[in-house]
């Protein structure tokens, strides 16, 4: 009988970066496996200096069709984005 290995997403972050960029996902029976071949597949070249693996059942995620009353409540509340503010010459780069 044959056993199916769980399903791993794999994040990596790059020498120049700060934070984790999701890269792919890959099958391994566990976390230490997971890790070796999320090196060997997503990091050969050596741009990578951090690895996270998750195996893929512990992500939740929204519904796509739930996307309106997620997220359209934000688009009401104007004070989140600072637009209207009159910014000081020096800061116009911002």
């Amino acid at each position: 009988m044959k056993k199916n290995w769980p399903l791993w997403e794999v994040f990596v972050r790059s020498k120049q970066g700060l934070s984790h960029k999701h890269v792919g996902s890959l099958h391994a029976a566990n976390a230490d496996m997971a890790i070796e071949n999320a090196r060997d597949v997503y990091t050969r070249r050596r741009e990578g200096v951090s690895l996270w693996v998750v195996e893929s059942v512990h992500i939740t995620a929204n519904k796509p069709e739930d996307h309106e009353e997620l997220f359209d409540p934000a688009e009401d509340k104007v004070y989140r984005h600072p637009t209207f503010y009159d910014l000081p010459e020096e800061l116009k780069h911002i």
